[in-house]
């Protein structure tokens, strides 16, 4: 099938990846302009492009659809179908007018929950054990097309949204092969999503990093896992110093120290109190201007003293 291609990031990549390997006629790629990155402020391509520039595709970057120029090249590839898998940029109703068989978006969520920018995230920040993708028809409002097909998988205890993408990307990618092939037969199936049960997925934000630990200790695990790796749980430390969070336990081990107390420091990482009488255990985290690093490395240079 001659489809056009819509993404930016790495989720987006192992998607085309998939429809290249398996022989579709890219007829054009479109993904967000290069980004300064890093300390130098050097503009770096986004991994579609990498990847699509690696295989000879054709690459366009407009900073909107929603011009003429846009609109025409578009028109001008002459797409069957366009695939869009996190682009970034909504695709006005022109655009979804012009392919013969549509638009298709995959989404790192089981629709209709968690409609919106950072499904991943909020899945594992709420406590979700249980989350997916959806491959679905696109529509003028976000993310509230027909779906053709859903995949659903586990959220490890332990995963944090960084691990979690990851795996989703390459569940995405199957689902989404086969849902273009369902799409080229006539096969594809479309199931109108149930307006009761939208949820949303608003973009994150560092005001959303603070650790309150008067929360329970599972709830700041949950933070600190689905804020991996931007923008990062927080904290301070003993004298005031910021910390970045980054891998913890939920021990289960019962306090009587008041939420925010350090009840231990050592080898096994630093415990603090929580506001439902249990401890957390940091394992893993970063001081301004330092390496991520073990939580008992750490504190050989900065020991903190228990209560």
């Amino acid at each position: 099938m001659r489809v056009l291609f819509m993404g930016t990031p790495d989720f987006a990549a192992v998607s085309l990846r998939a429809l290249t390997e398996a022989g579709h006629d890219i007829c054009g790629v479109f993904t967000q302009p290069d980004r300064p990155k890093n300390r130098g402020h050097k503009l770096a391509a986004s991994p579609v492009k990498e990847y699509a520039l690696s295989r000879g595709q054709t690459v366009y970057q407009p900073p909107t659809l929603r011009d003429a120029d846009a609109l025409d090249s578009i028109r001008n590839l002459s797409p069957e179908l366009i695939v869009v898998a996190a682009y970034g940029k909504i695709l006005p109703e022109a655009v979804l007018q012009i392919p013969l068989y549509g638009c298709i978006n995959v989404h790192s969520s089981l629709l209709p929950a968690y409609r919106g920018a950072a499904p991943i995230n909020w899945a594992i920040l709420n406590g979700d054990t249980r989350t997916g993708v959806t491959i679905m028809h696109m529509a003028k409002e976000l993310d509230a097309g027909d779906i053709i097909l859903q995949r659903a998988t586990d959220i490890g205890e332990q995963e944090d949204a960084l691990s979690l993408t990851n795996r989703l990307a390459a569940l995405g990618a199957e689902a989404l092969l086969q849902a273009v092939s369902a799409i080229a037969a006539g096969t594809a199936p479309r199931f109108a999503q149930d307006p009761e049960r939208v949820t949303y997925a608003p973009m994150l934000s560092k005001e959303l990093s603070p650790v309150d630990w008067n929360r329970p200790a599972k709830a700041i695990q949950c933070q600190i896992r689905g804020l991996y790796p931007w923008p990062c749980a927080t904290t301070d430390a003993v004298g005031g110093e910021p910390l970045k969070l980054f891998a913890s336990e939920a021990t289960g081990e019962a306090t009587d120290s008041a939420p925010g107390t350090v009840t231990d420091a050592g080898k096994s990482g630093i415990g603090v109190a929580c506001g439902d009488g249990t401890i957390l255990r940091i394992t893993e985290l970063q001081a301004q201007g330092k390496k991520r690093m073990s939580a008992a490395s750490y504190l050989l240079g900065h020991p903190i003293e228990v209560g």
